[in-house]
């Protein structure tokens, strides 16, 4: 009976499941006379971001906070406000290379999301039919702490029911990653599908014309 490595994985959303555009790359900023990256410099200004990832604020707060700070930039509320629509409604680029290993995984093991995101997180997976791919999904939004505190891998272990040291942990951000082996897991810095696949390989069953 082969032992497998790990128990379960836990892996990122933003980065590694699914891909956003920047607002340049939208022409969003330059639609509504805005600077290149001025709604993502709002947005993700650790003063907005971290109430918002953290659920001290709801999405539609947060966002809505956005709008007024860009207010003075736009010229007006109204085009604020019009602005930060418009970007709410960018739909990001699913990997579906990502999604099919992460399924095979999970004929292995427990498979978990866990994203830094605010509470539109359940609502955007399901527009996109992401919502079955893993048994669970921890959103940061929901419990109060985001990556890199220690406490949301411990959380997510949880979660998932395995021991810390049987999680294979898969981020984007090297910070996350480091954050992750501090407390016990092994943790893979993703870059391209391939680091994914190196690090499953141990969990993927052979499928039909798959090695």
């Amino acid at each position: 009976m082969t032992v497998l490595p790990f128990d379960a994985v836990v892996c990122d959303i933003d980065g590694v499941l699914r891909h956003w555009p920047t607002t340049a790359e939208a022409g969003l900023d330059a639609t509504h006379g805005l600077p290149a990256g001025a709604i993502e410099a709002a947005a993700f200004a650790p003063a907005r971001l971290q109430p918002a990832i953290t659920g001290k604020t709801t999405d539609e707060q947060w966002r809505a906070a956005v709008a007024a700070d860009l207010a003075g930039a736009c010229g007006s509320a109204q085009r604020a406000r019009a602005a930060v629509a418009a970007w709410s409604d960018v739909v990001p680029r699913v990997d579906r290379e990502v999604v099919a290993l992460l399924g095979r995984a999970r004929e292995a093991v427990t498979v978990a999301l866990l994203s830094n995101a605010t509470t539109r997180l359940e609502r955007d997976l399901a527009r996109q039919g992401l919502d079955t791919v893993a048994d669970a999904v921890v959103n940061t939004a929901r419990i109060g702490v985001a990556k890199p505190d220690p406490r949301i891998y411990l959380i997510a272990a949880e979660r998932v029911g395995a021991a810390v040291h049987r999680c294979l942990f898969v981020d984007d951000t090297p910070a996350n990653v480091e954050a992750a082996r501090t407390v016990g897991m092994t943790a893979v810095h993703y870059r391209r599908p391939a680091d994914l696949h190196d690090a499953l390989a141990p969990l993927l069953a052979p499928g039909p014309g798959r090695p």
